[in-house]
């Protein structure tokens, strides 16, 4: 036990003690991104905790409470702060229960895209040949296309095999499915380029003449060498993945108008827009703005804190 924690204090200051943090207390744009990324994380995950009202309750919402506008409105109503939508739904509630799909549908589409990628980068890389000409030639056909483009071909066809009474249960899972395979491309290439450089190296070398499986190599020795750029790219890939899960809930192909995604209360709030219910979309596209924005400068950073030439 003795041991374990002297090992996490050790591994503690070793990081405290980096050039990465040292970068990281230095950069006021990281340090307030990664601020507002955190707090933005919490507040949706204890959503259910600190949100005033349950979006998901029907029992609590009244349609007599439709559109409200903010609280500092002279016909506002105190019990919601930032209005209400036109379900009577409170805005704030809404936004931090959206905030967590959101943040949900990102993270495990990054997650899905990574694995992929990475498995496939690998692979490609590493083998060589008639494998990484097939793997890299399909990655070409998928970068001629739009992401966006590609999720709402899959999110269709997904639509059009799958049963409609089972649409709204597995929309979450088609849209991380779709968003993910849309973006495995960036990984493999990148995770393919430093494969080629570390394989050829003395180390790995040495591994095969020892006998190690190849499976182990790039599991052991040549993976955690890779992840430096990775990490960057699922970090600015996270802001994507967001943007574009909202996009596709504003095009109405997302999750379904019951949950309350940012993408769904932007759309919704645009239909509301002419007719002076503002605050329905404007508070939803401000969290999604802020939210990305201050991913993509945390991952600009990170990019940065990460290439040895700008060191």
């Amino acid at each position: 036990m003795a041991d374990t924690q002297t090992i996490e204090k050790t591994r503690l200051q070793r990081f405290f003690g980096s050039d990465i943090w040292y970068s990281f207390t230095r950069h006021p744009v990281a340090i307030v991104s990664a601020i507002v990324t955190v707090v933005m994380i919490l507040a949706a995950i204890f959503a259910p905790y600190i949100a005033p009202h349950n979006p998901f309750n029907l029992a609590s919402i009244d349609l007599m409470d439709a559109s409200l506008p903010p609280a500092w409105y002279y016909d506002g109503d105190p019990k919601f702060l930032l209005g209400t939508d036109d379900q009577g739904r409170d805005i704030l509630s809404t936004i931090l229960f959206g905030a967590r799909i959101s943040l949900l549908v990102g993270f495990s589409s990054v997650i899905f895209s990574m694995v992929v990628g990475i498995a496939l980068g690998l692979i490609s890389g590493y083998v060589g040949g008639r494998t990484d000409a097939i793997i890299m030639r399909i990655a070409d056909v998928q970068l001629s296309f739009p992401a966006i483009l590609i999720a709402l071909l899959i999110d269709g066809v997904a639509r059009g095999i799958i049963p409609k009474e089972l649409h709204a249960d597995i929309s979450i899972y088609v849209l991380i499915f779709a968003i993910g395979i849309s973006g495995w491309v960036q990984y493999a290439r990148t995770v393919r380029g430093s494969t080629l450089v570390e394989k050829s190296k003395e180390y790995v070398q040495a591994a095969r003449v020892i006998g190690i499986r190849p499976f182990t190599i790039l599991r052991r020795h040549i993976l955690p060498n890779v992840m430096g750029p990775v990490m960057v790219i699922a970090t600015i890939h996270l802001a994507i993945a967001i943007i574009t899960e909202a996009t596709l809930s504003f095009l109405g192909v997302g999750v379904p108008p019951t949950t309350p995604s940012l993408g769904t209360l932007i759309r919704i709030g645009n239909e509301y827009l002419f007719s002076g219910d503002w605050w329905i979309t404007i508070f939803p596209g401000i969290t999604l703005v802020v939210l990305v924005l201050a991913v993509n400068l945390l991952g600009d950073w990170m990019r940065d804190a990460l290439n040895p030439k700008l060191r």
